[in-house]
């Protein structure tokens, strides 16, 4: 995944890679640093649309500790929501795919994609309409 490549050591194949991973924890510092990088988001953006705790993480970060399972699910969660729309349904222009997860959409009652990323429900419909965008249905 784009987005997390920097951060991580492991050689990431398959999902189950990715459950080890998340049950391992992420390391806050470069999680949250390799994203931003990555995605042009900001720290604060990137913290409020996964409804994380802005100060727990600054303190994660400045500690060099570990982010709990949870926290590190949904940076994961995030990481795969970006790397579909940026890498696969808007062909690699990081821009495109950026813009679209920023911007209200009216298949998803008008809510920009990534305010409903804090959510494996709203990550969901999400990627459900990406896919949908890649095949040409309207979304």
């Amino acid at each position: 995944m784009l987005a997390l490549k920097p951060a991580t050591s492991a050689k990431l194949r398959a999902p189950l890679d990715w459950v080890e991973l998340i049950r391992k924890q992420l390391p806050a510092a470069a999680v949250i640093d390799s994203i931003t990088e990555a995605t042009g988001l900001s720290q604060a953006e990137l913290i409020r649309s996964l409804g994380l705790v802005e100060r727990t993480i600054v303190r994660r970060k400045q500690g060099s500790e570990l982010l709990t399972q949870d926290e590190s699910e949904k940076l994961v969660r995030l990481a795969r929501v970006i790397d579909r729309a940026c890498c696969q349904v808007f062909g690699g222009k990081n821009d495109s795919g950026l813009d679209w997860l920023r911007s209200s959409n009216p298949s998803l009652d008008g809510n920009r994609p990534l305010d409903l990323l804090d959510t494996d429900i709203g990550a969901q419909l999400v990627l459900d309409t990406l896919g949908r965008i890649e095949h040409g249905v309207f979304a």
